[in-house]
């Protein structure tokens, strides 16, 4: 059996002698062999002996004591960063196009200009970052993990040197070379590692832990097509590979030195020793990508580790390929590297069910192991795992990550050696679970056959923690009121449609009648008549045939062993009305899957469950998880989200950010965001006014190039910007947007060139997000946006008056660009259905006033910035179970202007293509795809209503300047940064550090 690999040593500090351009490697983490049993393979490292390190000064916020590193010649860090002038800038860049990949001794183009620039900066980095891990090995810290399928970080170089506060530097360097940097800054592609929300949320957490000074490390998997690059054509939404990797990533290092091994498929069988050992079946190996998360105005550097996914040399068929089976001899590379080509690929087919859970436990065991090994190696000689959760806190970000709480728990038991009850102790207090949606589908639900044959060791695990939990139902809710009981059972369990265990399922047999019927068709008449030979000799008024039985089962002694194997047999056939009355739930259905629900696998596994904004948390609470909420009331709080004011406004925003600072009076408000609130004090001042509108205009501008330049039309930088960006789904009901400007559309067309000009006030009315790729619903709604705006936006007669524009490939880079210059943010998703949102906040934040419903952080944001600054229409929460069943009951009436917009969309005015399946979701009373889900209908009297007093409010530029402010400055509560200090205080129990 291998044993566990040695950490590998941390990356060689810069010095004087030993400029920043020669720097390399990573730090922290080792390999360990935690995956392949008694055949498992064999993890990589290096020795664990440290080399010469530097003086590392730090202090432990949580102890308040200083730490020295060991003895070296110079004292302290050198003071690198903050000594950088744009001259020694300069060189440095020079020095990496001319002797580093890109290199152009003749012509630095502005792509080799990006790879110069960025080897600088992360050179910068580095010495930062080993000081950070250098000093977590030293002190043995408690240390958050943060586990997700998505981290959306957008572009590295203007986030990195503005936190290393370097900007004006870099930017004078780049101009001595002939370059801008904003020119420059644009040559790097977005890293596809996400999608939405839930990849963004997860970049700005890393963000203000590093800025907060908090310990923590990102685990993610490093996509090597990402989600996939979205093409607008004729046909709508088109789908191609994303080519972020193409030109090299220069923000990463490779850990060659390390792997980890992952297995799937195999068997489980039971050694000598007594443990459990998983053997056989596939292997690959987990290779970490490391990438540095700088803070801001902090020495602290934290880790964004990414895996991908290979097998070792020897399992190349070199033999195959000699013989001319080139692909036999590639298979197994093929089957380990597709594990982290895409983001979500599709799951219709079975093989992509396998692979997406392949993604999964690939992205939770590499990481465990990680862990686990950290743990060990930080331990030392006092190893004690009852420890473990006092350094390690574990977040799983929504439920891909589930499988932390199997595979942590076989890691403990079958590896470690620790007891069911040692490691469940250990695995409960370290892993906490943050639930991000009240949709069904998103609620994860695996096919247990897929993880039996996948994953076998966890089923095991899975299945006892399921008999405990079952158990623990039992305890609470007793045996009295089974109806109870059955109903608890049928919401919490894990696995559905599995069986019950035996002795829990003799609670649901009613008792049997003792065995003395002489025929079978009198035994089968009294199973089906009666429950119980005691409710018969109760009874006193029975029908003729059960009489009949009774009287003959008092007479008739039956002895004969035959006879009552004989019925033995007939009670096992009857499934539903057995002798011993089991009640059908306790079996399966053979004729449905048996499932893993992976929500409650989260709730039961851990100390932890959060929702994401007020209104959210609440519903977590009532209804998603309601009878756990009942069972362990404390696991359950709120963690409204948050987002970075670091790149959300003092990066993305550098005119609005300028303006701020003034009125201020200070900075100060990039780290502490509450200081926004003294804006309101000026909120009238027409000097501000000024200010405020000469910024947004500028940036409005910048979005004028961008839209050309995306989408070849040409937009008025006077009109209205209002905007819709995010993914595009039925329930944040993109759908109900456009149909209101083509109802607004309709009634233009309808009146004379000044009637238009007097009731309506121009609008940009801009779309932007993907449509997964399998979703036909969705599709259908992007092509319908760019077919309105293909007649609208070549409507001579309207003009300038409205514009559609639908931008192609939405990604943060193009947010950062968007964000500044809307002024309407539409946030309309049905109420109750967004569990938070997080451009809602960044909107506010850059001064947008937002429309939306009583949805997610809606809610939170409408208090803070006051609920005159924020246009709010739609049905609420608690009425939506209400007006569906209404809507099913054939009583909901359409307003007249509703049936209106479907029938001119009908018309054909918006092209040929065919949308009666998409209107057709909007009506009839029930079915799938029908019956109007969403409630687009129902709300659509209100949004165009209060889309008028948008266009009346917009008209009084003071009062609308006003309400922009008034956003900016009620924005605080919205940062990452109290997100973040909660999460540290209330769920991972970590405490912030100060290097110095």
């Amino acid at each position: 059996m291998a044993t566990n690999a040695s950490a590998s040593p941390p990356l060689q500090l810069a010095t004087a002698s030993r400029p920043l351009a020669f720097a390399a490697g990573a730090g922290g983490g080792g390999g360990a062999l935690l995956a392949g049993g008694s055949g498992g393979g064999v993890a990589t490292g290096r020795g664990r002996g440290r080399a010469q390190r530097r003086v590392v000064a730090a202090r432990s916020v949580a102890s308040d004591r200083d730490v020295q590193g060991p003895v070296s010649p110079e004292e302290g860090l050198p003071s690198v960063l903050n000594s950088m002038d744009s001259s020694s800038i300069a060189s440095n860049i020079e020095h990496y196009a001319e002797f580093k990949p890109f290199f152009a001794p003749e012509h630095l183009s502005p792509l080799n200009a990006y790879h110069a620039t960025a080897k600088s900066v992360f050179d910068a980095l580095l010495i930062n970052w080993n000081a950070t891990y250098n000093y977590y090995d030293k002190m043995n810290v408690k240390q958050a993990y943060y586990l997700s399928m998505e981290f959306l970080q957008g572009r590295a170089l203007t986030n990195a040197i503005g936190n290393l506060e370097l900007t004006g530097e870099y930017a004078e360097a780049l101009k001595q070379l002939g370059h801008n940097l904003e020119d420059v800054a644009s040559q790097e592609p977005d890293a596809a590692l996400g999608n939405g929300g839930l990849g963004r949320l997860a970049s700005c957490f890393l963000d203000s832990l590093t800025t907060l000074n908090y310990p923590a490390w990102g685990y993610g998997l490093r996509y090597k097509y990402g989600l996939f690059k979205q093409l607008i054509t004729k046909n709508g939404q088109e789908e191609v590979a994303e080519n972020w990797l193409e030109m090299g990533y220069p923000w990463e290092i490779v850990r060659n030195d390390l792997s980890y091994p992952v297995k799937f498929y195999g068997k489980v069988v039971e050694g000598t020793d007594g443990r459990k050992h998983w053997i056989g079946g596939e292997n690959i190996k987990a290779v970490p990508h490391d990438v540095p998360i700088p803070g801001y105005k902090t020495r602290v550097t934290n880790n964004l580790r990414l895996w991908s996914t290979t097998v070792p040399a020897q399992d190349f068929d070199l033999g195959a390929f000699n013989a001319g089976d080139h692909t036999k001899a590639y298979e197994a590379h093929l089957n380990a590297e597709k594990i982290c080509h895409v983001l979500y690929p599709g799951d219709e087919s079975p093989e992509g069910k396998v692979l997406r859970l392949k993604q999964q436990y690939t992205l939770c065991s590499a990481s465990l192991q990680d862990i686990v090994y950290r743990f060990e190696g930080r331990a030392g000689d006092s190893l004690n795992w009852e420890d473990f959760p006092s350094k390690v806190a574990i977040q799983m970000n929504d439920t891909h990550p589930t499988l932390c709480i199997p595979e942590l728990m076989r890691i403990l038991i079958d590896f470690k050696g620790l007891s069911w009850d040692e490691a469940w102790r250990i695995t409960e207090r370290t892993v906490a679970y943050t639930n991000h949606t009240v949709l069904p589908e998103a609620l994860e639900k695996w096919s247990l056959d897929i993880m039996q044959k996948l994953l076998p060791r966890h089923v095991e695990i899975i299945e006892k923690i399921d008999e405990e939990l079952i158990n623990n139902i039992v305890s609470k809710y007793g045996t009295a009121d089974t109806a109870l009981l059955k109903k608890k059972l049928k919401e919490m369990r894990i696995l559905d449609n599995v069986d019950l265990p035996a002795s829990i399922a003799q609670l649901f047999v009613k008792p049997k009648a003792k065995k003395k019927s002489p025929t079978k068709s009198k035994k089968k008449l009294l199973v089906k008549s009666l429950e119980t030979i005691a409710e018969v000799e109760e009874k006193t008024k029975l029908e003729e045939e059960e009489a009949e039985v009774m009287s003959e089962i008092e007479e008739e002694k039956i002895e004969s062993e035959e006879v009552e194997a004989e019925e033995s047999e007939e009670v096992e056939a009857e499934e539903e009305d057995s002798e011993d009355g089991l009640d059908p739930f306790v079996k399966s259905d053979p004729k449905l899957p048996r499932i893993v629900r992976m929500a409650n696998l989260c709730v039961v596994g851990g100390h932890s469950v959060n929702g994401v904004a007020e209104i959210h948390s609440e519903i977590v609470k009532q209804d998603v998880f309601n009878s756990f909420y009942e069972m362990w009331p404390t696991k359950f709080q709120n963690k409204t989200n948050g987002v970075t004011p670091r790149r959300w406004i003092r990066f993305c925003n550098p005119e609005l950010s300028t303006i701020i600072s003034k009125w201020i009076g200070s900075d100060d408000w990039v780290l502490n965001t509450d200081k926004l609130a003294e804006l309101k004090k000026f909120a009238d001042n027409e000097d501000l006014h000024s200010e405020w509108r000469a910024a947004k205009l500028a940036n409005k501008m910048k979005v004028v190039s961008l839209i050309r330049d995306k989408t070849g039309y040409i937009v008025s930088p006077d009109a209205m910007f209002d905007v819709q960006v995010k993914r595009i789904h039925e329930y944040k009901r993109q759908l109900l947007n456009i149909l209101g400007i083509v109802y607004r559309y309709k009634k233009m067309k309808e009146m004379s060139a000044e009637e238009r000009v007097k009731r309506f006030v121009p609008r940009v009315c801009i779309f932007g997000g993907k449509a997964f790729a399998t979703y036909i619903q969705a599709k259908r709604i992007v092509k319908f946006i760019t077919d309105v705006a293909a007649t609208v936006n070549h409507d001579s007669d309207i003009g300038d008056l409205l514009k559609v524009i639908f931008v192609p490939d939405y990604n943060v880079s193009v947010a950062e660009a968007l964000i500044p210059a809307s002024e309407l943010s539409q946030h309309i998703s049905t109420a109750g259905m967004e569990a938070s949102g997080t451009s809602n906040m960044k909107f506010a934040m850059n001064g947008c006033i937002l429309i939306g419903t009583l949805d997610g952080a809606n809610v939170e944001i409408r208090e803070e910035v006051g609920e005159e600054n924020f246009f709010l229409f739609g049905a609420e929460a608690h009425e939506i179970v209400g007006l569906r069943k209404e809507r099913a009951e054939g009583k909901f009436v359409p307003d007249p202007r509703f049936l209106e917009v479907k029938e001119f969309v009908r018309s054909g005015v918006f092209g040929t293509y065919n949308y009666d399946e998409l209107m057709g979701s909007l009506e009839g009373n029930e079915g799938y795809g029908r019956a109007d889900y969403f409630l687009v209908g129902k709300d659509f009297p209100s949004y165009i209503e209060c889309q008028e007093k948008v266009d009346e409010a917009y008209r009084d530029q003071k009062l609308w300047t006003k309400m922009s402010i008034l956003n900016t400055a009620g924005s605080s509560k919205f940062s990452s940064d109290r997100t973040i200090h909660e999460y540290a205080k209330d769920i991972w129990g970590i405490s912030p550090v100060t290097l110095r």
